[in-house]
């Protein structure tokens, strides 16, 4: 479907989902801005912008110099392997401040940016879903970005907004954030990777893109995608 004449943003647009999707929106007609703390990694193919989303600062600044949006895709996060019991809180707190503060931040400049009619998707996980044994403290800031969600829907609609609010919750998805998140166990990547037929970058932006182009009047609130084979 043509998101010709739309306008939209993703963050996290140099890898991974962000990419796939920023290349996606692209392919389907829309004119992209996309984020990354590498600027240069951001594909040629897409308005370049460079924010670091532990900085107010700069995702203030990123959001004034923008044009009127018709979409915001909030796909930046990051992903450690840390548990409750033993981890790192430096860790901890890198996922808090990008997974929860930062997208947070986000949606709130977002909400003022977009379009009467426009759409915010979240990227979370089916670890906001279900706290898988490996978890640890990733998991509860994917729950806190469905809560996010969904407090900014109810927010909206008791405002009579118009504005559309979702998010979409992959499962294993084969992307260098499962690098940093299986660090250290490298050969239970491997064996993941043999047992299991994760889904692709291009598997969740192909979600996405659907998401935006359904009629206005239709807010899709959360989409849970994984491979047929993914067992949890």
């Amino acid at each position: 479907m043509s998101l010709s004449g739309k306008t939209i943003l993703v963050t996290g647009a140099s890898s991974g989902i962000g990419r796939a999707t920023a290349l996606a929106l692209h392919a389907a007609g829309a004119t992209v801005h996309g984020t990354s703390r590498q600027r240069d990694r951001v594909p040629k193919e897409i308005e370049r912008h460079s924010c670091d989303l532990l900085s107010e600062k700069k995702i203030a600044r990123l959001f004034h110099k923008l044009p009127p949006l018709d979409a915001v895709i909030n796909c930046a996060g990051k992903a450690y392997l840390s548990p409750i019991s033993d981890g790192n809180p430096v860790e901890w707190e890198t996922m808090w401040r990008v997974n929860v503060h930062g997208l947070a931040l986000c949606c709130q400049h977002a909400v003022r940016k977009l379009n009467n009619h426009g759409t915010l998707i979240n990227v979370s996980s089916m670890s906001g879903w279900r706290v898988p044994p490996t978890g640890g403290f990733y998991s509860p800031t994917k729950f806190a970005v469905r809560a996010i969600t969904e407090a900014l829907r109810n927010e909206l609609r008791a405002k009579a907004s118009t504005l559309r609010v979702g998010s979409i919750s992959p499962g294993f998805v084969d992307t260098p954030l499962l690098n940093d998140y299986f660090k250290g166990r490298e050969d239970q990547l491997n064996e993941q990777r043999k047992q299991t037929k994760m889904l692709s970058p291009e598997d969740v932006a192909s979600s996405i893109v659907h998401m935006l182009t359904t009629p206005s009047h239709v807010e899709i609130g959360d989409v849970q995608i994984r491979g047929v084979d993914q067992k949890l």
